[in-house]
């Protein structure tokens, strides 16, 4: 159809999702970045957040960490690191993950000059954790996309 075209998100893993979408907005390093049907050719990279799709009026969402994006003619392709569908995420799993983030960082003055290789990691944990958590709250909104 000319008003749709393929949303491809692959990880290291397999193939997360494959589908006729009829707008994509991602999470680009630089801000959201929205695509239509006969965007013009790109390259951008992406950040950890959340992807949202649209199929006729029906929305899905899809939690994404760090990557690329390729938008050539009608294929819309994320090549990222992680790519989870609301009802893969693990709800108790991702509360955890934030628990230990902010035990971390909390506990960064109690070390004199914390090492920030450390910090900057329990931020951008943390950071995983709660758009996991997003997804869930976003996913539970969505209805009809598969």
């Amino acid at each position: 159809m000319a008003g749709e075209m393929t949303l491809r998100v692959i990880t290291p893993e397999a193939i997360v999702l494959d589908v006729r979408t009829t707008s994509v907005r991602l999470p680009g390093v630089d801000g959201s970045i929205g695509i239509l049907p006969h965007h013009a050719p790109m390259v951008a990279a992406i950040d950890t957040g959340l992807l949202r799709y649209r199929q006729g009026t029906s929305e899905g969402v899809l939690f994404v960490s760090n990557g690329f994006a390729q938008v050539r003619g009608d294929l819309v392709r994320v090549v990222c690191e992680a790519g989870e569908k609301p009802e893969e995420i693990d709800e108790q799993r991702a509360k955890e993950s934030e628990r230990r983030a902010r035990e971390r960082l909390a506990s960064r003055g109690k070390v004199a000059a914390g090492d920030p290789v450390d910090i900057l990691r329990a931020e951008m944990a943390l950071r995983r954790a709660l758009m996991r958590q997003q997804v869930l709250g976003y996913g539970s909104r969505v209805r009809g996309v598969r």
